[in-house]
């Protein structure tokens, strides 16, 4: 579709928090239900972090998950309804043979420099109006055992 200019296509109005300011998980777990957004025909998206570490060492780890599909039902058997970004290697080419390029599952890590309050803004991320929902799950994965407080928000154009 075309660019909205600032207004919101349906399913979202910005900023869209993608987390509520809370603890993260203990002993290092992932958020058990992140929160989802429709992000239906945006083109970009702009992530801002505020993290709070709970103890000295504190860090955090994020993953950006996206779906296709507008509802669970619309989901294919045995595909996956979340589907996590990567990152992508290209193989060494050489003339005359097939190459080989590594792709991975990626996630994110922020590790804190002080004990106050640290933001960050991540993107813009690509969209091309063609991802139906977005979520970010996080995990404390510094100071495991004292998490820190994390909150989210999302900017889509």
């Amino acid at each position: 579709m075309g660019n909205f200019s600032g207004s919101a296509p349906r399913g979202y109005s910005n900023p869209v928090v993608l987390r509520a300011s809370a603890a993260l998980a203990g002993a290092g777990a992932w958020d058990a239900t992140p929160t989802a957004s429709f992000s239906t025909q945006a083109q970009n998206l702009m992530l801002a972090f505020t993290y709070t570490r709970g103890a000295a060492g504190g860090a955090f780890n994020w993953q950006l998950e996206v779906s296709p599909y507008s509802v669970t039902a619309r989901v294919p058997a045995g595909a996956s309804e979340w589907i996590t970004e990567a990152v992508y290697a290209s193989g060494g080419l050489v003339a005359g043979a097939d190459t080989t390029s590594l792709v991975q599952r990626e996630l994110q890590s922020y590790t804190s420099q002080g004990a106050a309050a640290e933001d960050f803004a991540f993107g813009p991320i690509e969209l091309n109006g063609t991802i139906e929902r977005v979520r970010v799950r996080a995990r404390e994965s510094g100071a495991v055992g004292t998490p820190g407080t994390l909150q989210i928000t999302a900017e889509m154009i």
